[in-house]
């Protein structure tokens, strides 16, 4: 988990906006150019990264924008600081990084809407963004990923593509800002809106948000999660501190990102091609029932898994940013094959909608012929030349990337 390494600032201060996910290192986060729930109106991590400290593969201490300098922005050279940024250690190691604060807002409120379908709650994502709503989180959950976070958490949704929304500003501000959103959702068919402000609310909210990886994998019988209380997952005890245990089954996450204006029709084409695959699993529901968490309206159901492959989509869509979590027996061939050929078709999917195959994962091994496809041989040859620069032996995360 990331940390202070000294004291935190004196005045209140987010100390990274980019709101990471589960087990995130500072340092990792910068190498991938991560993001998260935040990143719609504070940044990804590229942007808030002001200064890197790198151990080159020759042994030599890197300080990417100069020993001790934390300008807000500076013309001075080449940007090594962005070079690094998302260099998934292939071409030295981060060992410290200067990022940006930015300060608490005076009033800040969530709340949860639900959709007719998948599109519409998109739809609803790029009118929010064109009606320039400073929405300073909004988080998109399909059907199936919204159930399982619900049930996982022990707090229940309903059984719809969902929006899960925070505003942050003045008082005076928040008030005009939720307005307009409930206009926006009704106007896309979504649910009446019930705000909360209190922070217990907010954080039980994005727990559950934050634990979605978990909640997938619980989705699939023999991939077992277990929680510090050793409980089942049926409740909401413990599941911040879940982690997966050995399974054949095995969770595989991949994410791209579009133009929001592409958003709606990549996100209903990916949600269809998902179904035509059959990859998003056979759900049971327990009839639901209504439980009050003082602002919020949540319903609570009773924990049933998914048969077969199961593949629930989320997505940081304020940025045209979303993942489908894939969960399959990583010893089944036919499965695993299903798999790869869903990733190949959606990280393609994207690149004819002008977008990039991966937003915030990496390339990795498993991306290396898409960004051939997505950067052109002229773009790849830049790299390599990079690569071959800075570490001329291959010595750093060999094979990944390029």
């Amino acid at each position: 988990m990331w940390e202070w390494t000294s004291s935190p600032p004196a005045s209140p201060a987010h100390p990274l906006l980019a709101d990471p996910g589960a087990d995130a290192s500072l340092c990792g986060m910068a190498a991938t150019g991560a993001s998260g729930t935040n990143a719609v109106r504070y940044g990804t991590m590229r942007p808030n990264v002001l200064n890197l400290r790198v151990v080159l593969p020759d042994g030599r201490l890197l300080h990417t924008a100069g020993p001790g300098r934390q300008p807000r922005k500076r013309a001075a050279g080449y940007d090594l600081t962005s070079l690094f940024v998302g260099s998934e250690g292939t071409l030295g190691f981060l060992t410290q990084a200067t990022l940006r604060l930015h300060p608490l807002p005076e009033a800040t409120a969530v709340t949860i809407a639900s959709f007719p379908g998948v599109g519409a709650a998109v739809a609803c994502t790029v009118q929010v963004l064109q009606a320039a709503v400073p929405v300073a989180r909004i988080e998109f959950l399909d059907e199936v990923m919204a159930d399982a976070c619900g049930r996982f958490s022990g707090m229940g949704l309903p059984v719809a593509a969902t929006l899960l929304l925070e505003l942050h500003g003045s008082r005076c501000s928040l008030a005009e800002q939720q307005q307009q959103m409930e206009e926006i959702v009704q106007e896309n068919g979504g649910s009446s809106l019930a705000w909360a402000e209190g922070l217990e609310e907010r954080e039980q909210l994005w727990s559950m948000r934050h634990n979605a990886w978990y909640a997938a994998l619980a989705l699939r019988p023999g991939c077992q999660v277990r929680h510090k209380d050793g409980d089942d997952g049926s409740s909401a005890h413990g599941a911040l501190s879940a982690t997966a245990l050995p399974s054949p089954a095995q969770g595989y996450s991949t994410d791209v990102c579009v133009p929001i204006s592409r958003l709606p029709d990549v996100v209903v084409e990916t949600k269809q091609d998902l179904q035509a695959s059959s990859l998003t699993g056979q759900q049971g529901h327990s009839p639901l029932r209504q439980r009050g968490l003082r602002g919020l309206t949540i319903l609570h159901a009773t924990p049933h898994l998914t048969r077969g492959l199961a593949g629930p989509m989320v997505g940081h869509v304020g940025d045209g940013n979303f993942h489908c979590i894939l969960v399959f027996n990583s010893q089944d061939p036919e499965e695993a094959q299903r798999i790869h050929a869903f990733t190949q078709r959606l990280g393609r999917r994207a690149l004819a909608a002008g977008g990039t195959c991966t937003g915030e994962h990496g390339v990795g091994l498993g991306k290396r012929a898409l960004l051939q496809e997505e950067l052109g041989q002229e773009g790849l040859d830049t790299l390599r030349s990079i690569k071959a620069a800075l570490d001329p032996h291959n010595l750093m995360n060999p094979g990944k990337v390029l």
